[in-house]
């Protein structure tokens, strides 16, 4: 193909935080509209968009500034298992963030999170940038866990 290929960009990173997988989750999912900004700096507005807490179906709007540039998306939650997994969907924009949270060991006082980004291709016009993107990507993802330990671990 002339401009690159057409599948997903995916990212993944993970790491190992010093706290029950509760208190790991807790943080990711129960307290996003609070601390999602916080380890996400490019996130400027995040305004929920279903009443309560986050829950399976819970819709909120983001405002992102990345590398000067402003975006706005409206997500959703696809998936959300407490203690194990919770998934944000893109709906305005296609994207899929999911945080997997896991216990190391039985009775252990660490958890394993693993976050992965994904789009499902590359817009054409974007193509004969896709190795920078794929790069950003990655480099977002390594730092979103790197944040999401010093912020829970320090916190």
């Amino acid at each position: 193909m002339l401009f690159g290929s057409s599948q997903p960009v995916v990212a993944k990173a993970s790491i190992v935080i010093h706290k029950p997988v509760e208190g790991v989750y807790h943080f990711v999912s129960d307290g996003f509209f609070d601390n999602y900004p916080r380890w996400s700096p490019e996130v400027v507005e995040l305004k929920p968009l279903s009443p309560g807490p986050v829950k399976l179906g819970t819709l909120a709007k983001q405002v992102r500034v990345d590398h000067g540039h402003k975006s706005e998306s409206t997500f959703k939650v696809t998936d959300h298992q407490p203690n194990k997994r919770v998934c944000f969907t893109g709906i305005s924009s296609p994207y899929t963030c999911l945080y997997e949270f896991e216990n190391r060991n039985a009775g252990d006082e660490a958890t394993r999170i693993t976050f992965t980004f994904e789009i499902p291709q590359v817009e054409p016009f974007m193509r004969p940038f896709e190795k920078l993107i794929r790069v950003a990507i990655q480099d977002g993802a390594n730092r979103t866990v790197k944040n999401l330990k010093g912020l829970i671990e320090n916190g």
